[in-house]
């Protein structure tokens, strides 16, 4: 039997107070059981929420919570794209990398049958675009099988250092498809000093050459540097020297240094403060590329279903924007 006096008492007390605004409704002797019950059924039908029963008190919001996606540009919806480690070692050990990749480290590599099933699921998933990273992917001798099923599924972008486009591995680079796969490589600076002191010497050159090699082969070529706070002053010089490389505007990406892995300072990164970026490791599931080897970002071991793990990593961001109810900061990576 419906308690008509608890109804009564919802109206007046919902009627008082602004939307998305909360009353506190209390319930009153007798069971509670069915006074819960009576007060869910009635906001399940006035389009009213109800959060939760505690002290004898039903807490509800007037009308609903506003989907915390709802505000977000298409190109930063959690899945729009699916980033993928395809391995961890590297022939640099760069001294503020997020993933603290280097020559000694473990390759921890995705692998081919994880890559082609990735791919495979991605559209269906509601994924655009896939982004291959490392590590130095063009340490691996299958790279041009894995970037042939990305790219026979979805446009795709690689990253790289670019100092190893030589010999069997600039072979594997012709084989790749120039009309679906931009390169991304890595250069910090318009003069070896910045961007040899952080890679090593000689690094600068050789990424140098690499962008040249790339652009010769017909290959769509970004540039992404990475800038400590403070040296806003190396913007201008270098976004000139990309102008001289022929780097169109749109493909010079400049990424604020984060305080991961490897970094002793920069920005600090949490999953408060972050848009996600689904990542996929060898090890699972990571909020975002820049902490993908930070054990407290690992959304779920699960890889599969993919479209699983892109609802988890959404809903995970729908209840922090929801708690947070303001704007997050979006660390772009590429």
């Amino acid at each position: 039997m419906v308690n008509h006096g608890i109804v009564l008492d919802l109206v007046e007390r919902l009627a008082s107070v602004a939307n998305g605004a909360t009353a506190v409704v209390p319930l009153g002797p007798g069971d509670q059981g069915p006074l819960t019950q009576t007060v869910a059924a009635w906001c399940a039908r006035t389009g009213n929420e109800l959060l939760e029963v505690r002290d004898g008190a039903a807490i509800i919001r007037r009308g609903h919570a506003p989907n915390p996606l709802a505000g977000l540009a298409s190109a930063q919806m959690p899945g729009t794209r699916l980033w993928m480690y395809t391995n961890f070692d590297c022939n640099l050990a760069c001294d503020y990398c997020c993933a603290r990749s280097s020559p000694q480290t473990a390759r921890r590599a995705l692998g081919i049958e994880r890559v082609r099933q990735l791919a495979g699921e991605a559209v269906g998933a509601g994924v655009s675009e896939l982004l291959l990273t490392g590590g130095e992917p063009f340490l691996l001798p299958d790279l041009d099988d894995l970037v042939e099923a990305c790219t026979a599924a979805l446009p795709t972008t690689l990253l790289t250092n670019g100092m190893l486009f030589r010999g069997n591995r600039l072979e594997r680079l012709r084989r790749m498809d120039r009309d679906r796969l931009a390169l991304q490589i890595s250069l910090d600076s318009a003069t070896p000093d910045t961007h040899d002191s952080h890679r090593g010497t000689g690094s600068w050159a050789r990424a140098v050459a690499g962008i040249r090699i790339a652009q010769e082969e017909g290959f769509r070529v970004r540039v992404a540097a990475t800038l400590p706070a403070g040296e806003s002053q190396e913007l201008q010089p270098f976004h000139s020297f990309l102008d001289s490389l022929g780097i169109a505007p749109e493909d010079q990406v400049i990424r604020a240094l984060a305080h991961h892995g490897n970094a002793d300072t920069g920005l600090e990164l949490t999953v408060e403060s972050l848009i996600p970026e689904v990542t996929v490791t060898a090890d699972g599931v990571y909020w975002h590329p820049v902490s993908a080897d930070d054990p407290d970002q690992l959304v779920t071991a699960k890889i599969f279903p993919l479209s699983e793990a892109i609802a988890e990593v959404r809903r995970r961001f729908s209840d922090y924007r929801a708690r947070a109810n303001a704007a997050t900061q979006w660390f772009p990576c590429a």
